[in-house]
């Protein structure tokens, strides 16, 4: 199964593939996606309240059915999981969202950090990295964190 994802993703989705030279769209939604994922995971726990919010924010944020979100955080895991660095996901988001669109993508990944009612530090650390390299200035940086804060009440 994993090998099977893997074909798909080196045929369909990588970066260099001629998939993504016809719609870079589907590279882009992966690298988002595992952009959220690594905040789900940076705290070395993933409670159910933050599965829900990558699947919401993943469905939210590409207008996905359940399935293809599903299928997406699928992939995200897995590359994930083989990632040394954040410099190909955030390369490509650099490449293809406005500063409007980055930060709205850092406001996401804060509501996944908060989703479980606890901020932790490892969390902050790696939204603060990530909106470091996707040039997003720290007083929009700041204003998504308060946003996505008030989403819990």
């Amino acid at each position: 199964m994993i090998n099977k994802i893997k074909r798909f993703f080196e045929t369909h989705l990588a970066p260099e593939s001629s998939a993504m030279e016809r719609d870079p769209q589907h590279a882009l939604q992966l690298a988002v996606a595992v952009l959220l994922f690594e905040v789900a995971e940076s705290d070395y726990r993933q409670h159910p309240d933050e599965k829900r919010a990558l699947l919401a924010a993943v469905r939210s944020h590409f207008q996905l059915s359940t399935t293809e979100a599903d299928e997406l955080l699928a992939l995200a895991e897995t590359e994930h999981a083989d990632a040394t660095d954040y410099f190909q996901f955030t390369r490509l988001i650099n490449q293809h969202y406005s500063p409007p669109q980055k930060v709205q993508l850092v406001e996401a990944l804060w509501q996944v950090a908060f989703s479980d009612q606890q901020l932790h530090h490892y969390e902050e650390h790696v939204i603060r990295r990530l909106a470091e390299l996707l040039y997003v200035p720290h007083d929009d940086f700041i204003a998504a964190k308060h946003r996505a804060s008030q989403l819990l009440g």
